[in-house]
């Protein structure tokens, strides 16, 4: 498989609620760096880390974290870019903004990820700490 190939077939996964065929798309020990300055905000590492804040993400945000692609994939060798809109709602608090997620894909594994948001301060007051 090629790297937009594995990002692809990730990407599939989660959009239809699979996390295990989802994750079987990562290394092991992948790395997962979320910016910012908020309560899930650094580097995760391994599934297990990675796993724990993507559900938390979702319990936070009672399953209205939606994340859709806004564009093409984009390779250049093992790094994909992934534009994206992403909304959700924690109380009365809403998120809505574009970002890019950008994969590394070595032996068709997820090796790293780094996700980039517009407004990096709206999202940190989304979060909260």
């Amino acid at each position: 498989m090629t790297a937009i190939e594995v990002v692809t077939a990730y990407s599939l996964a989660l959009s239809q609620g699979d996390i295990p065929t989802a994750f079987a798309h990562f290394s092991p020990d992948a790395k997962w760096h979320q910016p910012g300055n908020h309560k899930f905000a650094g580097t995760k590492k391994g599934l297990e880390e990675i796993g724990k804040m993507l559900g938390d993400m979702m319990g936070e945000t009672q399953g209205t974290l939606v994340i859709n692609p806004t564009g093409a994939l984009m390779a250049n060798g093992d790094l994909v870019s992934f534009p994206v809109h992403f909304t959700g709602t924690i109380g009365d608090r809403k998120v809505d903004m574009n970002g890019v997620d950008l994969f590394e894909v070595v032996n068709e594994k997820i090796v790293q990820v780094w996700l980039f948001s517009e407004n990096q301060v709206a999202e940190d007051e989304f979060w909260g700490q």
